[in-house]
């Protein structure tokens, strides 16, 4: 008898700490951002010395890329002029964009504020802040998996677009005139008011050097 009611005990207090892990902050930040929840808030200073916050966009599209200069994924956009193509199509239609580089000290792709504004004059990039993420807190926050990988944030504050840039997962230039522009096609449905047919893909790229 003493034994069945223990057994008892012992799948009431399991039934209870199950609960309690999967309604836990731990178990809701394992859980992937997706298109039409609410983009988490952080601010930060560029490299340039200019604050961003993300609280006093409201109003405003905003892209968030994550950036490596030495991952040849990365590479394949600039080099390609495929990723200064999209920030001036962003700066005409009035979106910010920010450029996150969520490298550790350390680790592949970790700059200075210096060399982060030298290598984006180097690459034509016009990115409106540059936010060095050293310790991996606004990456981690959003779920950046590689380098590239995009956001684009509604005037409302909600995730409108979490994933890959195009759909052609290689290092190819040639690549990209042939790729579908998820991206692309993202931020200009946004910006005409229209429905954004692909909100979710997976990134593809360098993993970021946490």
């Amino acid at each position: 008898m003493a034994s069945r009611f223990h057994r008892f005990i012992l799948y009431v207090v399991c039934f209870f700490v199950w609960g309690v892990l999967a309604i836990s902050p731990i178990a809701v930040a394992a859980q992937e951002l997706s298109a039409g929840m609410k983009a988490p808030i952080f601010s930060a200073e560029s490299a340039n010395k200019k604050q961003f916050d993300l609280a006093k966009q409201a109003g405003k599209l905003v892209v968030l890329e994550w950036s490596n200069h030495l991952c040849p994924f990365v590479q394949k956009h600039y080099k390609s002029g495929n990723m200064q193509k999209l920030q001036q199509f962003a700066h005409r239609n009035g979106l910010v964009w920010v450029t996150i580089l969520s490298s550790a000290p350390g680790k592949q792709g970790h700059v200075t504020p210096g060399e982060a504004l030298r290598i984006a004059k180097e690459n034509s990039a016009s990115p409106d802040y540059i936010i060095r993420d050293e310790d991996g807190s606004i990456g981690r926050m959003y779920k950046a998996k590689t380098t590239p990988h995009m956001f684009l944030i509604g005037s409302d504050g909600t995730l409108l677009y979490n994933g890959a840039i195009d759909s052609i997962h290689s290092i190819d230039q040639e690549d990209v005139a042939r790729a579908e522009t998820y991206f692309y096609h993202a931020m200009k449905a946004a910006k005409e008011g229209g429905k954004i047919e692909i909100s979710q893909t997976k990134p593809y790229g360098c993993s970021v050097k946490y």
